[in-house]
């Protein structure tokens, strides 16, 4: 494939953000490196249009970038039948200390020092001027520290021989610290496993959504099972930056980067402070992260929450396969009802019925996963009459049942008749932001 010479400029203002795109084209991959903050349609051989939001070099003429652009990526690749995988590596800043967090190890070799011209520059008087170099050998990532002042690190490990890097090890240049990444991709037959362009600005965008908090908290109202009366609502993560829309979209790029904890607590946080605007009172639900559990970020982060919003009704919903020990759970309750913290379990029939935990660390609102709930009017005598009795027990531990899910007025039915108390559904409401909900 080879990148047509005309650039054709966007409208749209350059950015001051870093983007990068891996341009894919069958089982090929190439990486448009970066010139200006400034977007471009690159058009190929193939009629295809790429869009490019990159990072341009003011000394970086569109010949050399596009001859950059032809060059296919280095990349550890590892063959499996006839499909094959590709890792890209990537160095991710530790503490924020430059101004991208996510950098392309591409082309290599790579050179890391304070003078302009390397291929990453570090605004520090503690690094060398040209102080390492990163290149890729017989499918390594490989260091080589050139004789830098204030050393090279891997792990705490000051290096000065060819290092062969792996995933997640921490190197210092001097006082700067970055840890390794990789992102594999498979490829097969000629088909693309994935989208892998989405993928890479999705993780490079990530970083960006953290910065600048650029959620968009959606709601949806938790009803009385009559309908006529909303109690609450569940706060749902969603953003408008492309790639990352979805909560399972911002939390697939959180788990390259280990920051899942990070991102569940800035949801909760910017979900909080846009539901004070609701009309109230009504009570916020918010969702916790699985990794959380047993942490004590968990509770620091719902003091500060709660100092946020002191009179507003919170209820935390908890996974119900995060839940592993019935200790645990009952010492989270009693923490959090300090705070006048209510706690849920969610998806409850999702995977397995911890009833142990249920009855010994009982909740305040168990939410009945949509599994069970979805065409319960049409279900067998059966079912319906399990579903009732687990109803009853969760009744009779005083704990409120919730049914999620239900999209229409006969399951909505059915679950007032099995003795459900609390609805959620698009029966009731989408999901919709809080200017929906302000009369």
């Amino acid at each position: 494939m080879q990148i047509d010479k005309s650039f054709s400029i966007l409208k749209n203002p350059p950015t001051k953000i870093a983007f990068l795109a891996l341009c894919t084209f069958c089982d090929l991959k190439y990486w448009v490196s970066c010139v200006r903050f400034t977007p471009c349609i690159i058009t190929t051989k193939h009629n295809v249009d790429f869009m490019v939001l990159s990072r341009w070099p003011p000394q970086m003429s569109s010949e050399k970038a596009i001859a950059v652009a032809n060059k296919p990526i280095s990349t550890r690749s590892r063959m499996s039948g006839t499909s094959e995988t590709k890792t890209v590596w990537i160095l991710a800043s530790v503490g924020m200390q430059v101004s991208n967090a996510l950098t392309v190890i591409y082309p290599v070799p790579f050179s890391i020092g304070r003078k302009a011209g390397c291929s990453l520059q570090l605004p520090s008087r503690t690094v060398s001027s040209h102080h390492a170099d990163l290149t890729v050998r017989d499918g390594n990532l490989v260091l080589i520290d050139r004789n830098s002042t204030n050393g090279t690190y891997v792990n705490g490990r000051r290096v000065t021989d060819l290092t062969v890097l792996k995933p997640d090890d921490l190197i210092q240049f001097a006082d700067m610290a970055f840890r390794v990444r990789c992102d594999d991709h498979a490829t097969a037959s000629n088909t693309v496993a994935e989208d892998v362009c989405d993928q890479a600005l999705a993780l490079v965008q990530f970083d960006r959504l953290m910065e600048k908090r650029l959620v968009t908290p959606f709601f949806q109202p938790i009803v009385s099972i009559d309908g006529f009366s909303i109690l609450g609502y569940e706060v749902l993560a969603r953003s408008r930056m492309f790639g990352l829309e979805s909560s399972a979209a911002m939390f697939g790029a959180a788990a390259k980067l280990n920051m899942e904890v990070e991102l569940s607590q800035m949801l909760r946080w910017e979900g909080i402070r846009e539901g004070l605007s609701l009309p109230g009172p009504t009570r916020i639900y918010v969702n916790t992260h699985p990794l959380e559990l047993g942490r004590a970020e968990l509770l620091e982060s719902m003091v500060q929450v709660r100092e946020l919003a002191t009179g507003l009704p919170i209820t935390l919903e908890i996974h119900e396969s995060a839940i592993t020990s019935s200790e645990e759970m009952f010492e989270l309750k009693a923490r959090l009802k300090d705070l006048n913290i209510q706690i849920a379990y969610d998806d409850f029939g999702a995977g397995q019925n911890r009833l142990a935990e249920l009855c010994n660390a009982a909740p305040d609102v168990l939410k009945f996963d949509m599994g069970l709930i979805r065409d319960i009017d049409k279900a067998s005598p059966e079912r319906i009459k399990v579903l009732g009795s687990l109803v009853q027990i969760v009744l009779d531990l005083g704990v409120q049942p919730l049914a999620e899910g239900i999209e229409n007025e006969n399951e909505a039915e059915v679950c007032k008749a099995l003795g459900f108390t609390l609805a959620q559904g698009y029966h009731f409401g989408r999901p919709a932001p809080p200017s929906k909900f302000v009369a």
